[in-house]
């Protein structure tokens, strides 16, 4: 059988580092090989979240099913294909359910026979809902926070988180305020980000300036001094 192998990682650093993506494309060729498999290739996401299908090297590797090029896709673990039950349906409907054939190492699924195809539906449905179940428990635990008056949630530019609770930030208001004062002059968001570089003024995270956060920081400010008025 010849297949194509398929890895993803989901951040940029881990797209940088390398060794999640070196680490899935041993295990498929240790999997191909030991199995006889006929190995074409190892196409590859790097930084692609699996909210959805529209990856491009996912939509590579479906492609070459379609064109019959390959007779499946292996991959290390099935969650480096997608997470999503609503896609995994329409893999299945589409490719896996007897056209195609799915190869997961670590899950130990070929479904190339009906045995696979079960035990694949199985895994996917138990899968959400252990994802709606950590969901559940999380929700639950931040209302049970918020009842007790603790900050749930990213901490705004100009505030800094003390004890649980928000608490002002002088040196960021001062830096908040200078960003409005900028907009107000009708200077353009990157610029303003140019000038706090050059003013050397921190980040929340010690990052660089960019246009959309300067542009975050003051949409959220006019948004709270709006509510204060109302």
């Amino acid at each position: 059988m010849r297949v194509i192998g398929y890895v993803r990682v989901s951040t940029e650093e881990q797209a940088s580092s390398g060794c999640s993506l070196v680490a899935q494309a041993d295990k498929i060729r240790s999997y191909c090989g030991l199995y006889g498999i006929s190995l074409v290739d190892i196409i590859e996401d790097a930084g692609q979240s699996a909210k959805n299908l529209g990856r491009p090297g996912l939509q590579q590797a479906l492609a070459m099913l379609d064109a019959q090029d390959v007779e499946g896709i292996v991959i290390s673990k099935l969650d480096r294909l997608t997470r999503s039950v609503r896609d995994w349906a329409l893999l299945i409907e589409r490719y896996f359910g007897g056209k195609a054939s799915l190869l997961s190492v670590d899950d130990k699924i070929d479904t190339a026979s009906a045995a696979g195809r079960v035990v694949l539906n199985l895994l996917v449905c138990i899968s959400q809902w252990e994802r709606e179940t950590i969901g559940e428990r999380t929700a639950t635990a931040l209302r049970h926070r918020q009842r007790q008056g603790i900050h749930v949630g990213s901490v705004p530019y100009g505030a800094q988180i003390r004890a649980g609770k928000l608490i002002e930030d002088e040196q960021e208001l001062r830096a908040v305020t200078l960003a409005l004062h900028y907009r107000k002059q009708m200077m353009p968001y990157r610029q303003i980000a140019e000038e706090f570089i050059r003013l050397e003024i921190p980040t929340k995270r010690g990052g660089h300036w960019r246009a959309q956060t300067i542009r975050q920081i003051i949409l959220r400010r006019m948004e709270d001094e709006n509510g204060k008025k109302a």
